[in-house]
């Protein structure tokens, strides 16, 4: 026992004294196991993620285009490229047998997606409101857990929408909206959205605005560019209302046909598997939109994600054998020149399997070090970096 303890005396007192040599052969042996292993848990989480969000949705309807772009879009609020759908498809699709949510996700604020839909929404995603309530009303928001932190805003508090074209006076300016809720956290993209009612969608496109009346005394007659016979003709500068508020919102008002709302997509949970695959087989013979099955598409974009971590396995056991080289060579060359360390050794008694176990010692607590410093690492990755997964997608 004390000849046990006295190799490992030693052996931390070597290691503390060349504590360079140390930490470049711990660092040379940490790489290729922190590699593989940070990957698996990396894809791990992120595989996790994907499937349990595409398993929860069923059907996704959307324009042609990317299936990729329509998927990232319907469940994770991204924006994209892709041809919108009208409102109306909403409707037709909540007739066959099924709950059909609306998802619009075509604006931002502060950074932040604003998505607009129904709270049947909330609802099949068991999303649970912190404080507050749902955004029932024009005007009104509902914030993601993260966004409220982040931003530092709760319920009574605003949040302006981001002006899509600063210069461009026929775009409609951005909107002061009433936060009427938070969401609990739930590690999902719903905490880094910014919710609100579809008809709120209608004033961001532009499709409805409120305004004073045309004979009202609260006009500044700067504003009243010309009368005659009864007409009134305001400047365009400030016709518009940028807020919601219990004294204007009977003003607001639609042009055009509202039905003509365009959608990022439609979620839709059939009833019955029969009622799905009728849906989905009528809308893809039309060939005018395009339903597709979000697990389908996840597990395909999963099958590269698998492929590139067989590739950095494959990188991982190259960097392992040849630091395994490297190392063994470092020990030998070592072995040599502590030549006259072994003789000092012998000379005071110490048997060769005394010098033996000294040697393997020194590795052990190498590769010791190296692999509490991976674990470390994956651990740290895993903490840290996992929580940003949805962020990257």
């Amino acid at each position: 026992m004390n000849g046990l303890a006295g190799i490992w005396r030693l052996t931390l007192l070597r290691l503390r004294r060349h504590p360079v040599q140390t930490l470049v052969l711990v660092m040379c042996i940490m790489v290729p196991i922190f590699l593989p292993v940070g990957a698996r848990v990396l894809i791990a989480d992120y595989q996790t993620g994907l499937t349990s969000r595409a398993a929860a949705t069923p059907m996704i309807l959307g324009a042609h285009g990317n299936r990729y772009d329509l998927t990232f879009a319907a469940l994770y609020f991204r924006q994209s490229e892709l041809d919108t759908i009208p409102y109306p498809e909403a409707r037709r699709l909540q007739q066959q047998q099924g709950l059909a949510v609306p998802i619009h996700a075509r604006f931002k604020a502060r950074g932040y997606p604003i998505v607009g839909t129904t709270p049947e929404y909330f609802e099949k995603r068991s999303s649970r409101i912190q404080v507050g309530e749902l955004p029932l009303q024009l005007g009104e928001t509902l914030l993601g857990a993260d966004v409220a932190a982040e931003l530092e805003l709760t319920v009574g508090d605003f949040l302006f929408s981001d002006q899509a074209e600063l210069y461009d006076i026929a775009i409609p300016p951005a909107l002061k909206m009433k936060i009427v809720g938070v969401l609990a956290a739930s590690q999902t993209p719903e905490d880094d959205a910014v919710f609100v009612g579809m008809e709120t969608c209608w004033i961001l496109e532009g499709l409805a605005h409120g305004h004073l009346d045309a004979e009202s005394k609260q006009i500044d007659p700067k504003l009243i560019l010309g009368q005659d016979e009864g007409n009134t003709v305001l400047s365009q500068a400030l016709i518009e209302y940028n807020e919601v508020t219990p004294e204007n919102i009977d003003s607001f008002h639609y042009h055009g046909d509202p039905e003509l709302l365009p959608l990022s997509a439609v979620l839709f949970w059939p009833h019955t598997e029969k009622a799905g695959t009728l849906a989905k087989a009528r809308i893809n013979q039309s060939k005018q939109f395009r339903m597709l099955e979000p697990t389908v598409v996840m597990n395909d974009l999963l099958a590269f994600v698998l492929k590139v971590r067989s590739l950095i396995d494959a990188i991982s056991w190259m960097l392992a054998s040849i630091t395994a080289l490297l190392t063994l060579l470092v020990f030998l060359l070592s072995s040599r020149l502590r030549s006259r360390e072994v003789n000092t050794l012998e000379r005071l008694g110490c048997s060769r399997h005394f010098v033996a176990g000294l040697y393997l010692s020194e590795i052990l607590s190498v590769l010791t070090m190296a692999v509490a410093c991976a674990l470390l690492g994956v651990w740290l990755v895993q903490r840290f970096l996992a929580e940003e997964i949805y962020t990257w997608i």
